[in-house]
């Protein structure tokens, strides 16, 4: 194997350097992009997310099967409203949960995909073909596993159960082999759960309205178009944007559609632009200001500054997404997770059409189609996984991606009325995704180092090489 040249410290990540090798011709050349810093804390928060996630299924699962289980249907089943004259809006616990909380995990999941298509991953179409055609996959073979399983049933309707991946488990558990799981890994999964999360929410938004309003559908296209407007004026402050959600959710609740996508929506049309180099400079002349004379006024109009040269996008998600990962996703699983496991139910589970083909769909229909896709993306050269990514790290994170917790959850509330077809359906969940995880896990623990890479040429990675740096092969 040749020798690696030395890489400067002056090179900065991203920046295309040439190392190499002394043989004859040219030498090739592979990229591996630095994880942006935006992008490390957002995997930061899903990770932390991810444990008290598993603490509050847990919980519910106690819960649900204590001897006081009688009290938590009562409990989030609890009437709760807020009244103001004759105008008031009444929900059970639950339905404050899943249909107003749950409107923050969503506009996570829209800013984040707003953000990757406008300056992230999802800009290099080599890049991205691969996790969009595993994401693609993803979504329909799991659906056609759960369709053959409960053909001619009712219940075939529920096949959107199963097409979404639950990225703050699938985050939390990478997160556990530290430095052993490369970041491009983790980027290939956060890439293709964004890919897949677009999939199931357009899902439930087209198949999963039962009854469609065409008024308040309407009124929630002008306030979308209010909030475009907004961008293109260049409105930096967050308050017209929450008020214009907030709005845009009143209308998405009167017309049939679930109310979350108001939080799509919404996290779709933010501005997503990086600072203008005007707004640099009053930032720096009001910093420069600030410096000569320190009063409360100035520091008002350094900070006003400085919010205006940050995206809106960026803000937001700053404020909401602790909330949502650590606070709303936890407590959504308290209120949806309870199942209970008598011998009664795990018998009928065992024997449900539905359970098991919820949870073979996960299992084995993630694992064939993410990593079938996958595959042959990387074989006809349709694209590339840059880094130290390895064939076992596609095969174990094509297994995760069968951890389909919170949006299954939620999809299972809207596929099915009948009570005991969602406990089966829920318990097909739970043992679903605690199979994909522990498949998942064991593959990348015992086979993440010895198999061949999925980009080849990187055999010769000095262990001390920075991200972002060019390679040459091995």
């Amino acid at each position: 194997m040749g020798s690696v040249a030395p890489v400067s410290e002056r090179d900065s990540p991203g920046i295309p350097l040439t190392l190499s090798a002394p043989r004859p011709g040219p030498p090739l050349r592979v990229q591996i992009r630095p994880v942006a810093p935006s992008l490390r804390r957002f995997l930061a928060t899903e990770a932390g997310g991810a444990m008290l996630l598993l603490v509050a299924t847990v919980a519910a699962l106690v819960w649900a099967n204590s001897p006081w289980s009688a009290s938590y249907g009562t409990f989030w089943g609890t009437d709760a409203g807020v009244h103001v004259g004759r105008w008031g809006l009444d929900m059970t616990l639950a339905e404050w949960v899943n249909d107003v909380g749950m409107v923050a995990f969503f506009l996570i999941i829209a800013l984040e995909i707003s953000r990757e298509v406008a300056s992230g991953e999802l800009r290099d179409r080599r890049t991205v073909a691969v996790p969009a055609l595993g994401a693609l996959a993803g979504l329909a073979v799991p659906a056609l596993v759960f369709v053959a399983f409960t053909a001619g049933t009712p219940d075939v309707h529920g096949w959107g159960v199963v097409m979404s991946t639950d990225t703050a488990f699938l985050i939390g558990i990478l997160g556990l082999f530290g430095p052993r799981c490369p970041d491009q890994l983790r980027l290939f999964l956060l890439t293709l759960a964004v890919v897949d999360d677009i999939g199931a929410i357009t899902v439930m938004a087209v198949f999963y309205t039962p009854d469609l309003v065409v008024l308040p559908l309407v009124l929630a296209g002008v306030v979308a178009v209010g909030v475009l407007v907004m961008r293109w004026l260049g409105v930096w402050r967050i308050t017209p944007y929450a008020l214009a959600g907030v709005a845009l959710w009143f209308c998405v609740h009167a017309s049939g559609v679930h109310a979350t996508l108001a939080g799509v929506l919404l996290g779709l049309l933010v501005p997503t632009a990086a600072a203008r180099p005007r707004q640099l400079q009053d930032l720096s002349r009001f910093v420069r200001l600030l410096e000569l004379e320190t009063t409360a006024e100035r520091e008002h109009q350094a900070e006003l500054a400085a919010r205006a040269a940050v995206p809106v996008n960026e803000r937001i998600q700053r404020v909401l997404h602790p909330w949502s990962g650590f606070v709303i996703v936890p407590l959504f699983a308290l209120a949806n997770a309870g199942v209970r496991l008598d011998g009664e139910t795990l018998s009928s589970a065992l024997t449900s059409r539905v359970a098991i083909g919820v949870a073979v769909a996960l299992v084995v229909g993630n694992t064939i189609g993410v990593f079938g896709a996958s595959w042959i993306a990387l074989r006809t050269g349709l694209g590339v996984l840059p880094g130290r990514v390895r064939e076992s790290h596609l095969l174990g994170g094509a297994m995760l991606c069968g951890i389909g917790f919170t949006i299954s959850l939620f999809v299972t509330e809207l596929a099915f009325t009948d009570e005991a077809v969602k406990e089966q359906a829920k318990i097909g969940i739970l043992a679903g995704s605690l199979v994909a995880a522990v498949l998942g896990t064991l593959v990348l623990r015992f086979f993440g180092e010895r198999s061949p890479l999925c980009s080849p040429g990187v055999e010769a990675l000095p262990a001390s090489l920075p991200t972002g740096s060019w390679l040459p092969p091995a």
